[in-house]
């Protein structure tokens, strides 16, 4: 049986593999693969602008090959926001962390769902402000030990952990997509991506995927507790699935037509 041999990537594109700069274990790496995975296989890596956020996230500057840019702490979505509205081929992609998308930069991203901005935002929630030590963090769960809550996060006193995708659904336009996958199962959380990059590519609206993500070094656990966090513990607050689905509408409107 013959095969028939894929086209090459451009030589121009390819580049040799390298090691992130993340802590041994940290679910930032696993995120940026799945995302890598899904703008090649899209093949839209010419048009992607990655805009990175300060904190842990800032080390994935340099590890695509791609046009990018490093913004001022929470004010990634504005930025990919106006490249985006100063040219509309480009696909513009935010990445971030818990800390900079729900505390610093909660205002830009609402702003965004809110206008339905033609937009990706990819978010790592790994629980803690991790780069500054393991501080509480919008995402602490209740309980949950961190540096700045020792005793555990208390909700009465500091309120409960903010619900992303949850809160971006319920004020973002019909042409959205938002979800919320795990590190836990790298396929599903991969196929996110790709749809919200999709949803970008149709110009359908605004688009958002939180990735449940591990912080072992400041969480100070061993690869079994560290699995077992995330995994277990993280879905039974943090629901995974996705949260507003453009295509699955599109689908029902034309199945009930």
């Amino acid at each position: 049986m013959s095969v028939t041999p894929q086209p090459a990537m451009p030589k121009s594109w390819r580049v040799e593999s390298k090691p992130h700069k993340f802590c041994p274990g940290c679910g930032h790496g696993l995120v940026l693969k799945c995302l890598g995975e899904a703008i090649d296989e899209l093949g839209i890596q010419d048009r992607v602008v990655f805009g990175c956020d300060i904190g842990c996230s800032l080390l994935s500057w340099d590890f695509f090959n791609c046009d990018s840019v490093q913004t001022h702490h929470g004010r990634t979505t504005p930025v990919m926001t106006g490249i985006k509205r100063a040219n509309p081929d480009l696909i513009c992609i935010a990445y971030m962390g818990d800390g900079g998308g729900y505390a610093i930069g909660v205002g830009g991203i609402v702003n965004a769902a809110a206008r339905n901005e033609k937009v990706t935002v990819i978010l790592a929630n790994n629980t803690v402000y991790a780069m500054t030590g393991g501080q509480m963090s919008p995402c602490t769960m209740p309980g949950q030990k961190v540096e700045t809550a020792p005793y555990g996060r208390d909700p009465e006193a500091t309120g409960m952990p903010t619900q992303g995708p949850e809160m971006i659904a319920a004020i973002t336009g019909d042409g959205a997509y938002v979800a919320r996958g795990t590190t836990a199962n790298l396929k599903q959380l991969k196929g996110y991506i790709k749809k919200a990059l999709q949803t970008q590519m149709e110009g359908k609206g605004f688009s958002f995927v939180e990735a449940l993500a591990a912080c072992p070094t400041n969480w100070r656990t061993n690869a079994e507790k560290t699995w077992a966090f995330v995994e277990k513990e993280m879905p039974q607050y943090y629901k995974v699935g996705e949260k507003k689905n453009p295509f699955e509408a599109k689908k029902e409107a034309q199945q009930n037509g």
